[in-house]
Parts: structure tokens; C-alpha cells; sequence
């Protein structure tokens, strides 16, 4: 199947995403939230992220369990948390790649064997044999018509023709019909012995932070929400694109492209305070107090650093004007501990939130399951 880019009609729906899309992209960040707490949300969507795309794979553990796991720091590391965790390895790596390297044959091996490390082999676990090392064998994809490259030079060969697609200079205008192609191709080649969906949507993710789709340029990005939503879908379009006429890869590239203009908009509206406060921050404090992971003194210090934004020792002070300012800095001191504050990075005397990696955690998750944030459902 010959890879090229479509070249879709003045009148196609694909037009005005590709324009809107662009225009997200060049966007400053920007809005009324805590710049920091944020951020925090990066954290968060970086887990949710490769939870997905592990529950693509048949990973059956929930979205609370792995809370749960992250939560408590002597739980037993499982098959599937493992798995989870490296996904989540792999996008930190992606993250810091991407500033100064090309996409490139060497940085998929990499990639993959970020991926798949230390997981037990199949039908035992989602490992690979030869972590970071293209397949020798032929493959099959369970469930596709489509049949890879069976040998390892054709393997070699088609990899090659797609990294240097990658890294051919198109006009703009065709920048993400290029990540939705290269994601189809990676599939359609399955170079790897065992973890190709995983892979394939770093690729994805990669190639959109390349594009300048990353916090601290643009935005938070939770790309395998596209493909978890509905994996049925995911593997239907894939195979209409499997079939090589221009019909089904526009459809594949306009299902990717539709797909990203809903995460991105969805998340956006996280950097606005107002909606942050009232349906993420404040339920999930009350959910917090409620299962008694805080308390009633907490709760109003916490509540108090959501509406402010920032706080400092004399606006505790005034919550509890009868209290000593030796207790007012105990308090301080034990929400700090308990990584539920955090200082300012001017100023270490102010703080403001923090809700990941400890027990508002809890909280957080169901309120943004609530907003539409979570494609992924505990079963």
C-alpha cells in the first residue's frame, strides 16, 4: 500500500478541522487558573493516557486501582500496574526527547523497549521477547483482515519508508493528516514482536508534542482518549484505512482529527478557574472530607487555597482567629506532609493546592469522570 498524504476537497469536513486545529496549536495557554495547579492536570492526563491505551490492550486494571497503587507507596506492583507505570515512563521520555531528536527507527526501538521492559513475555504478561528489537516472525493481528510485512527486511524496509515520511517537509496544512497517516502506517507495518498499539500512540503523541502540543507551549494533550472512547470504532476505522483507498484513509484521518478537536476542547476549559473550582476542585474536597481522608479543619484551609488561588499563614489565620500562629504553621506543616499543599515557586510562604500522588486523588478522578474526562471505564 503505497503512503501518502490525502489531499482532501476545498468542501471536506477534514478542511476546517485542520484550520481549527492549527489555530489551537499556535495558541497561547491562557486563562484564569492557577498556572501550577494546572499543570498538576498534566500529571493526572499522563496517567489516565496510559491507562487507556493498556486498557486498549486488554489491561483490565481500573482506573481506581491504580490510584489506589499510586497512592500508597508499599503496595505490590502487579503485572498490569507495571504496565501502566511504563507507559507512563514512556511519555516522560517522549517529552524529553522530543526538544532535541528527530522521530527515527533508533527512537522507536527506544520507545518500544520503554514499553515493554520488564513485562512477562505472552500469554503471561504484554512483554516482548526482544524489548527495543524489530520482529524476525510473522505476525498476525487479532481480529484484522490486514496481514504486516511478514519478513524482517520488509519490516525494515517500510519502517524506513515512514520514518523518512515523518521527516519529509510538507506544508503545514498537512502536519496532522501526517500524524493521523503515520499512526495508520505504524499499525498497518506492526514492526514489533508485541506492544505495536502502545507504541503507535507515543508515535501519535509524540508527534504532536513536536508539533507544539504540550504544556508550557500549548496545552495538556490526552490523545489515546481518541482510541479508548470506543475501541470497536478504533479498529474499524483502522481497517477501512487498512484498505488503501482514499475514502478510507480520509475517513481514518477525519475520525483522529475529530477526535483531537474534542479532547482539546474538553481540556481547555480545565484553564478557566470557575469551572475548575466548582465541578473538579471543590466536589473532590468534598468527596475527600466525606471519606474521611481530611478533615473539618483541612477541609476549609483546602477550600480556602481553591477559591483564593494562593495562600498565606494570616488567611488561615482568619479562618481560625482563636488558634495560635504556632498552630496555624502545624497545620500548614501537616497538609504539607501530606503533599495536599504546596509551596509557591517565588514564594515559599504562599501555597496553593496539590491534589496528586495522595488521597484527594480519590476525589479528583470521579469529578472528571463525571465531566466527560475519562473515556476509560472501571469494570
Amino acid at each position: 500500500m503505497k503512503l501518502k498524504l490525502p489531499d482532501p476537497s476545498f468542501d471536506s469536513p477534514l478542511i476546517e478541522l485542520i484550520i481549527e486545529l492549527d489555530h489551537l496549536r499556535k495558541k497561547e495557554l491562557s486563562g484564569t487558573s492557577h498556572t501550577e495547579v494546572f499543570f498538576q492536570l498534566k500529571e493526572i492526563f499522563h496517567m489516565l493516557e496510559s491507562i487507556g491505551s493498556a486498557r486498549i490492550e486488554g489491561n483490565n486494571t481500573t482506573v481506581a486501582a491504580f490510584v489506589e497503587n499510586k497512592i500508597d507507596e508499599d503496595a505490590v506492583v502487579d503485572e498490569g500496574i507495571r504496565e501502566i507505570r511504563n507507559i507512563e515512563e514512556a511519555m516522560d521520555f517522549v517529552e524529553k526527547s522530543m526538544e532535541d531528536r528527530e522521530i527515527s527507527k533508533s527512537f522507536l526501538k527506544e520507545l518500544h523497549h520503554h514499553i515493554v521492559r520488564n513485562l512477562s513475555i505472552p500469554p503471561y504478561g504484554e512483554g516482548d521477547k526482544t524489548p527495543g528489537a524489530l520482529r524476525t516472525h510473522a505476525v498476525q493481528i487479532n481480529g484484522a483482515a490486514h496481514t504486516p510485512p511478514q519478513t524482517l527486511a520488509e519490516v525494515e524496509t517500510y519502517l524506513d519508508e515512514l520514518v523518512s515520511f515523518i521527516n519529509e517537509e510538507h506544508q503545514p496544512r498537512y502536519h496532522l493528516l501526517k500524524v493521523a497517516i503515520a499512526h495508520h502506517r505504524f499499525m498497518w507495518i506492526h514492526p514489533f514482536g508485541n506492544g505495536n498499539g502502545r507504541t503507535g500512540r507515543l508515535l501519535t503523541y509524540a508527534m504532536l508534542v513536536k508539533l507544539g502540543f504540550k504544556v508550557g507551549q500549548a496545552r495538556i494533550l490526552n490523545p489515546t482518549a481518541i482510541f479508548c472512547i470506543d475501541r470497536d470504532l478504533y479498529n474499524e476505522k483502522l481497517a477501512e484505512a487498512d484498505m488503501g483507498t482514499d475514502e478510507g484513509i480520509e475517513s481514518w484521518c477525519l475520525y483522529v482529527l475529530a477526535g483531537l478537536k474534542v479532547e482539546i476542547d474538553k481540556i481547555d476549559r480545565l484553564t478557566e478557574s470557575s469551572y475548575l473550582n466548582q465541578k473538579i476542585l471543590l466536589p473532590a474536597l468534598k468527596h475527600s472530607r466525606q471519606s474521611e481522608s481530611i478533615n473539618d479543619e483541612e477541609l476549609s484551609i483546602l477550600t480556602l487555597a481553591v477559591n483564593k488561588q494562593s495562600i498565606q499563614n494570616s488567611d488561615i489565620q482568619k479562618l481560625f482567629p482563636d488558634k495560635h500562629s504556632q498552630a496555624i504553621s502545624r497545620m500548614i506543616k501537616n497538609l504539607k506532609k501530606k503533599k495536599m499543599l504546596r509551596s509557591e515557586k517565588d514564594n515559599q510562604r504562599r501555597y496553593h493546592i496539590c491534589f496528586t500522588n495522595n488521597y484527594l486523588m480519590r476525589g479528583i478522578i470521579p469529578q472528571l469522570a463525571k465531566e466527560g474526562f475519562i473515556p476509560t471505564k472501571d469494570e
